[in-house]
This record gives structure tokens, sequence and C-alpha cells, in this order.
């Protein structure tokens, strides 16, 4: 590992093709670091719409670095990615690769982008594969490519959903996979103006990161709702357990709290796809499979104690939401615990009303959005937390308790003051707690 990568300070010109969650936020942070960006897509109303300076998605920072850079000349968006990728010399690849029925990455679309922009390209334009990939993805782009002068170079990306622009201008590490050192060290010379280690190794290693990283958090969560089971069945509390965990140095503090279950864009395929392609090199990986049942348990979970403060049966209840989005600070609801529960809870028989601080409108059948936290608690026979949003835990618990039909709140974040809660007369739930 390498803590720095002797490289001459330039401003590099960039193209980025797809302007994505990753795609976008990568695009804006090398303007950021003063590099010449521009980012394609084949969306004509997204590019019109980035054009303007809006952006999609909710994350913080975003919006501000992307005007910015505009208004500095040093980012820009166009359609399609021939014109986007004349003359530069970098282009990365942040197209995306979702999950197939059979848990492997489906890389059509970056193979599509790959033969799309290879005539294009000029001598020697470093092509970065940012999605994220399985293990000989880096071979595949060569092929596809099919440009012996242009090297292809992995660099996975680690942005948390909700503070991506933080990670990406002050990361834990970078990590660049390539067989060319020279380009290698081009890619890792984008990176001078952030203090982080830059660890330079083969496309497989780096591509084989990505993948371990985000299995090792998920079992971190699942653990932890595994341990909460064990916390509520002894009489123990985890918060208590997992803040004694927590000092140990070789375990850290993040990642210690128990949920509803982990989701998002990235753990729930990232897992899967580690366990097919362990599979496929011919490595039952059971231990990421049981973290994968855990998780699914863990749902589950969750729905029963709903039912139990419902009064033992959910068969038309009315249940008050509060969180709709896989976790605070973001709008995405993709592979959202929270999106599970709901669903599992209308098969029950369940009439939802939700409420979201970024997300206004759902199209999902049996579900009513509201248009704040009080009016998704007005009639509910129970109240349940599922994403952990600030605001949920200052509202005002004596108005809450003259709205609902029955006092009983389910807190699947464990953000509640359960004293508080309690002293208003509600029966309350945690995870890992009695």
């Amino acid at each position: 590992m390498d803590d720095q990568i002797n490289a001459p300070e330039l401003t590099s010109r960039i193209a980025i093709i797809g302007t994505g969650y990753v795609g976008l936020t990568t695009g804006a942070c090398f303007a950021k670091l003063g590099h010449d960006v521009v980012c394609a897509d084949i969306d004509p109303a997204k590019v019109e719409s980035l054009k303007a300076g809006k952006i999609p998605i909710h994350e913080d920072g975003l919006e501000a670095i992307v005007q910015e850079a505009m208004a500095d000349g040093r980012l820009s968006f166009v359609l399609g990615s021939e014109e986007a990728v004349k003359g530069r010399e970098f282009v990365y690849l942040c197209v995306p690769t979702p999950q197939m029925p059979d848990g492997s990455a489906d890389l059509s679309f970056i193979e599509a982008a790959a033969s799309e922009i290879s005539p294009h390209l000029g001598h020697g334009t470093v092509v970065v594969n940012k999605s994220t990939v399985p293990v000989g993805s880096t071979l595949l782009v060569e092929q596809a490519l099919g440009r012996a002068d242009c090297p292809v170079v992995s660099n996975p990306e680690f942005l948390r959903e909700g503070s991506a622009v933080s990670d990406f201008l002050n990361p834990d590490r970078v990590v660049i996979g390539a067989d060319d050192q020279q380009a290698a060290t081009r890619v890792a010379s984008l990176f001078l103006g952030v203090r982080a280690p830059i660890l330079v190794t083969d496309p497989a290693s780096a591509e084989t990161t990505k993948y371990a990283s985000n299995a090792f958090l998920a079992t971190k969560l699942s653990f932890v709702n595994a341990v909460a089971a064990v916390c509520e069945a002894v009489g123990a509390d985890v918060n208590d357990v997992m803040l004694g965990m927590g000092y140990d140095k070789r375990i850290g503090h993040q990642f210690l709290k128990p949920g509803p279950g982990w989701g998002g864009s990235c753990f729930p395929k990232d897992t899967r796809a580690l366990t097919r392609i362990a599979e496929d090199a011919g490595y039952d990986f059971s231990l990421l499979r049981g973290v994968i049942e855990v998780n699914d348990d863990q749902f589950g979970r969750v729905v029963k104690k709903i039912e139990s403060a419902a009064g033992g049966s959910l068969d038309g209840k009315s249940v008050g939401v509060l969180g709709l989005t896989f976790k605070a600070g973001t709008d995405d609801l993709r592979e959202s615990p929270a999106i599970e529960v709901i669903d599992r809870l209308i098969a029950a028989g369940a009439k939802i009303r939700a409420y979201d601080p970024a997300v206004s409108v759902l199209e999902m059948d049996g579900v009513e959005v509201v248009a704040d936290a009080y009016a998704a608690t007005e009639g509910a026979d129970v109240v349940t937390v599922l994403t952990e949003w600030d605001e949920f835990k200052w509202l005002d618990l004596d108005k809450i308790a003259g709205l609902v039909a029955n006092k009983s709140i389910v807190d699947s974040r464990n953000i509640l003051d359960r004293g508080a809660v309690r002293r208003r007369g509600f029966a309350y739930q945690g995870i890992g707690r009695n």
C-alpha cells in the first residue's frame, strides 16, 4: 500500500458515462477537485434537467457542488457517450449492473457502453470501471472495447448514500486495480487533492475488495440483529451490549446498531452476487448465505412485533409508518427494509398511512403517503418507526397520544426515548430491548 503515488499535478479531462447515483457524484466531485468533467446520459429529460443545475437525487451537498462546478466551467452534461469521450484522457464507466434472477450481476449495460465508446476514444485513453462488477470484468471490458491502446482500470466506489460527497472527498482509501502500472499511476494522479491511502493492486483484487467490504458490513448488521434477538430472550439491552462491544478497538462502534434489517441499492445485490461468484468458483460461502437469511428473518421479526402491538392480528388494523427510505439522509427506496416490512404488513391485512421526509409519492397499493408524521399516526392501532430520521426523535408524543386509536409503538430503530414514550401511556417495543 502506498500513502501517495508520485504523479504530476494536472487538471485532467474526464468523461463520466452514466449520471446515476455513482456517476453524478463522481463527476461532480472530480470537478470539485479541479478537473474538467463532462457527464453523459441517454435520457434527454435528465440531461436537460442536469444542465439546469437540478439533480434527481437527495444527497447532502451534491446540488451545490454541481451548480458551482457548472458556473466555473468545470462540469457539463451531454446526451450520449460519443460526444462525451472525444478528447478525454479518462473515461469512467458508471452504468448500472442490476441483479439477475440467479443473483449474478447483469453486465449487459457495461458491455454496451464499452462497445459504444470504443470507436471514439483517443489513443491512450484510460477507461476506468467504477461500476460494481464481478471478478474478471476488467477483462470483459477490454474485450468489449477491442482497443489494445486503451488500458482498462478498476476503481471501485465506496460511497454511502447520504454522505457520498464527503466519502468521495474524504475517503478511507482509494483502490485502483490495473495490470498496467502506468495507467494505475495516471488514475491515482486524479486523486492528488484527496488525503487518503491509495492501494494499487491487480484488477481481480480491486473488484473483490468492493464486494468483500459490503459483505462484511452486512455481516455486522445481521450479527447485531441476531444478538438483539438473544438480548430479548435473556433480558439484556442490546444498546448497552453494543456499546460495551464497540469500545473494543478491534470491533469499533460503527454498524453496531440494530434495525428492521439492511437494504439499499448495494448490500442486497452485492451479498448475493458474492455468494454467486464464490459458488461459480467452487466455494460454498455458507457464512454469507447465513447473513442473508438472518436479514430476511429480521423483517419477519419486526412484522411479528407490530402484529403483537396491534393486539395479535393485523387484519383491518391501521399502522402508522414513520420512514420509507432504506436509511435516513436519502430518498432511495431500493430494497428498503421499510418497504419490505410494509409489504408483509399489507399481506397480513393491515392498512398503511406513512410519512417520510424525503418521499411524497409512493406507487404502492395499500399505502397512503401523508404530509407529516402526525397525519401518519392519526387513528393508528400501532405506530412503527422504520427509518432513523432525526426528526422522529423530537416528535410531540403528547400530540401523538391524542391522535392514535391505540397507544402502541414499535421502534425498529431504537431512536425514541422509551422512558418518555412509556410515561405518555404507550406500550413500547424496540429491537433487543425489554
